[in-house]
């Protein structure tokens, strides 16, 4: 936050707070460090409980449509009970692990438009819970996790937006309650065959899920065509992946998919033989058709910023403001 804010449980003249990330910019797997900056006020106050929550805009689909809002994925307290007297100033530090399957929302110092992720400081005093402010988190991609999308760029695909999804995938091992999804229009030569591509991770300590799902142009219908490809982080760094994401559509523009029933992310086939991790597809036939124009490329995405990403109801939750200050902090621009 760039200004501190007034603990509104204790009206005029209450302590303020100011949460300050030393660590802005994490990985998957890694620690977000920073401190609660408490300020006392006119009078002693009796702080119960200081807790952070790791935040993000989620889409959720339902009968009518889709509706967006926060959901949280991570929380930490910082603090038990202590009393913060008249103008005393305190500092508490805090870490909050970052999940392995934390989304990415940063890239090369980019924001990745559609993404918003932060944390949340709450704070319980006088039988009641101040939840704050939100203030940004950047998260970066593994190592592993780079060289997937630095292959994207190789063969030519333009980065069109990143979103997450509330729910899980079927048949994959996931802990937090949505996924994310990277999109990106298809280069001139695979325009014909394919429309968008979406690009999902899921991390663990000990390495990384890549799914990959292309609506395959069939006539009048188009095609889900899943790839799925589990390989390890030291792996991942070392693999071909323009080579093997180039294979796997143009194995789809040779033969196709077999028909099967309108679904999602089941009954991936997989086989090895290369080098330890496994990769098939899978594909499914609905009605529709999806249209393509021309994305912008990597780094030259139309500002969309965080701010207005997040509306909506999550866990009875009505979201009014995300992220505010983030115009004061600056950046690289967005994706």
């Amino acid at each position: 936050m760039v200004f501190k804010r007034m603990l509104g449980a204790l009206g005029v003249g209450a302590p303020s707070v100011d949460t300050v990330l030393t660590t802005p910019r994490v990985r998957p797997g890694g620690v977000l460090t920073g401190e609660v900056r408490l300020s006392g006020g006119d009078f002693d106050a009796e702080i119960e409980e200081i807790t952070l929550g790791l935040v993000a805009g989620v889409e959720l689909e339902h009968g009518d449509g889709e509706s967006a809002g926060l959901g949280e994925f991570s929380r930490a307290r910082a603090s038990g009970p202590f009393t913060l007297r008249k103008g005393e100033n305190r500092s508490i530090a805090f870490q909050i692990p970052m999940p392995w399957e934390a989304p990415i929302s940063e890239i090369d110092g980019q924001h990745l438009t559609g993404m918003a992720l932060g944390v949340r400081t709450e704070v319980a005093i006088a039988k009641a819970v101040d939840k704050g402010d939100l203030d940004p988190v950047a998260v970066e991609p593994l190592p592993s996790q780079l060289r997937v999308l630095e292959a994207f760029l190789q063969l030519g695909f333009a980065f069109k937006s990143a979103d997450l999804e509330a729910g899980h995938l079927h048949g994959v091992r996931q802990e937090l309650p949505f996924y994310q999804e990277i999109e990106f229009y298809p280069p001139p030569r695979q325009a014909g065959v394919v429309g968008e591509v979406e690009l999902t991770f899921v991390a663990d300590p000990a390495g990384l899920e890549v799914i990959l799902e292309a609506d395959k142009r069939a006539g009048h219908r188009s095609v889900d065509a899943i790839g799925r490809f589990r390989v390890s982080h030291e792996d991942a760094v070392r693999m071909d992946w323009a080579g093997e994401i180039d294979r796997w559509l143009t194995g789809l523009a040779q033969y196709g998919a077999p028909y099967g029933g309108h679904g999602g992310y089941d009954g991936h086939a997989g086989y090895g033989g290369h080098g330890g991790y496994e990769h098939g597809h899978e594909a499914h036939f609905h009605g529709g058709h999806h249209e393509h124009r021309s994305g912008p490329g990597w780094g030259a995405v139309a500002a969309a910023g965080a701010a207005g990403v997040v509306g909506g109801l999550v866990a009875g939750e009505i979201v009014e403001e995300i992220f505010e200050g983030d115009e004061d902090e600056g950046g690289d621009g967005d994706w």
